[in-house]
């Protein structure tokens, strides 16, 4: 499985579901509008967040314009460090490398730091049929896995599940995974907490391999950042023995001074916070001091041709804060599993058909789950225009895409009509002709009905446009 979920249907299907399920929607209300206000209080506390923005938004352009150079300097500095590292132009290949790495050692489970692009390239799937069990250690990420669940949200996957579900989840599943949840467990979210940190600590304490993603990699050191809240991260980035990084070839920055401004940038637009409470860098490998073997999967998977749309590059300066879900009016109704894939939302709705291409039915439909009413854009930290791009797919789904044979019809005819001059003349002023003959309204089958039993056609004008410009015009002669 790789960039969508199997099976999942096209967007309209899916939305149409989702927006019926009142406690789905009651609790995407309260996270997104809770989150929301946050971050917008985080934001105004900073008198140059317009500034920071423009500075985060060039950087990633001016990387992205020579990113095949700062990924050669990247690999030079991690294997100068004493990591090793790996290429995998697609998921099969990085899901090989991986589980290559996980076997190699002779452990048969790993524990993961949250990471979207191991949810991408369907990581931990690959693991299973290896026979390698993948334990998640987010809260967030925790709650979907012992839930059979799927991610809901960039950054809080879990988003879609109130407290009440995520006690029962825990009493019904954690035993199956490793240490039960509590006797008389509450839906308290300090008890809630407690859990998941007694039944993880277990599978910390005994991990000899770690699997993380990274926020983004600096070139010019080979150093890789993970952010988080919880400080599971920092416990599978320090304990086990082997520890492999599955990254995006896009988190790379040039240099420490251009990381700056995304640790600004990434705390107040995703979580509200000045600062994260986890910040955690590693460089190589270092005697006695962490993992002892470091192995970076640098992951093309689509990206390399993402790149070459100087359009739709813009979704690769995506620093996943997802502040663009948290205001969009159509995520908040419809969820994100409607998007079926691991990036919902409005920077979902143009990364994925980007990445994996606008030939499947639920990756044309992506780009057309949008109002296009720009909230997105404006909350965006790095000023990726998302309505811009969005309207760009929508074209290349049209244009690539089997389309509607009635509207390939017209269109089709509409283009001749407009290249033979003397007959669109001769059109028009039959048109003109007959025009006391005109409906006011055009019946169409089916649904389409609805729409035009409630539209006026445009009233024909006595006389064409070209007539009465050569009349006036001979008028001056």
């Amino acid at each position: 499985m790789s960039g969508t979920f199997l099976g999942m249907p096209a967007f309209p299907t899916a939305a149409r579901s989702a927006v019926r399920d009142e406690r789905l929607r009651a609790n995407l209300r309260h996270a997104t509008h809770t989150i929301r206000d946050r971050r917008a209080a985080a934001v105004a506390e900073l008198d140059d967040w317009a500034e920071l923005r423009a500075a985060g938004k060039e950087i990633k352009d001016r990387t992205l314009r020579e990113l095949d150079r700062h990924l050669v300097e990247l690999e030079e500095r991690v294997t100068a460090s004493g990591g090793v590292v790996h290429w995998a132009a697609d998921a099969a290949e990085a899901n090989r490398i991986v589980a290559e790495l996980v076997k190699a050692t002779g452990e048969r489970e790993v524990v993961k730091v949250k990471s979207m692009a191991t949810q991408e390239i369907g990581l931990n799937e690959a693991l299973a049929a290896e026979g390698i069990t993948a334990y998640e250690t987010d809260l967030a990420e925790l709650i979907v896995q012992l839930g059979d669940d799927r991610p809901s949200h960039i950054l809080v996957p879990a988003i879609h599940r109130n407290r009440a579900e995520i006690r029962d989840i825990f009493e019904q599943r954690m035993a199956d995974w490793g240490r039960p949840a509590p006797e008389g467990l509450t839906d308290r979210p300090a008890e809630l907490a407690e859990a998941a940190r007694l039944h993880l600590r277990e599978k910390f304490l005994r991990a000899e391999v770690g699997v993380s993603g990274a926020n983004f990699m600096v070139a010019e050191t080979g150093t890789l950042v993970v952010v988080e809240s919880e400080g599971n991260g920092r416990m599978c980035l320090t304990l086990p023995e082997t520890l492999i990084s599955v990254v995006g070839i896009e988190k790379v920055v040039p240099t420490w001074q251009d990381l700056e401004v995304f640790l600004q940038l990434l705390p107040r637009s995703s979580t509200a916070e000045r600062m994260n409470p986890y910040t955690s860098m590693w460089t190589g490998t270092s005697d006695g001091d962490g993992p002892s073997a470091f192995h970076l999967v640098l992951l093309d998977n689509g990206r390399t041709d993402t790149l070459a749309d100087t359009v739709g590059r813009q979704a690769l300066r995506c620093i996943r804060c997802s502040a663009c879900l948290n205001v969009c009016p159509v995520y908040e109704r419809a969820g994100g599993h409607a998007y079926g894939s691991p990036y919902p939302g409005p920077i979902g709705a143009i990364l994925m058909p980007q990445l994996k291409g606008v030939a499947g039915e639920l990756e044309a439909s992506l780009p057309f789950a949008s109002s296009l009413c720009g909230a997105c854009y404006e909350v965006c930290p790095v000023a990726i225009d998302i309505p811009e791009v969005l309207v760009h797919l929508r074209e290349r789904a049209v244009d690539e895409g089997p389309g509607h044979r009635m509207e390939r019809t017209a269109m089709r005819a509409a283009s001749w009509l407009l290249d033979h001059p003397a007959v669109l003349s001769a059109a028009e002023r039959a048109a003109s002709a007959t025009r006391k003959l005109h409906p006011r309204r055009v019946p169409l089958p089916g649904a389409a009905g609805a729409w035009s039993a409630e539209r006026d056609l445009p009233a024909v004008p006595a006389e064409p446009f070209r007539v009465w410009w050569d009349r006036r015009a001979e008028g001056e002669r």
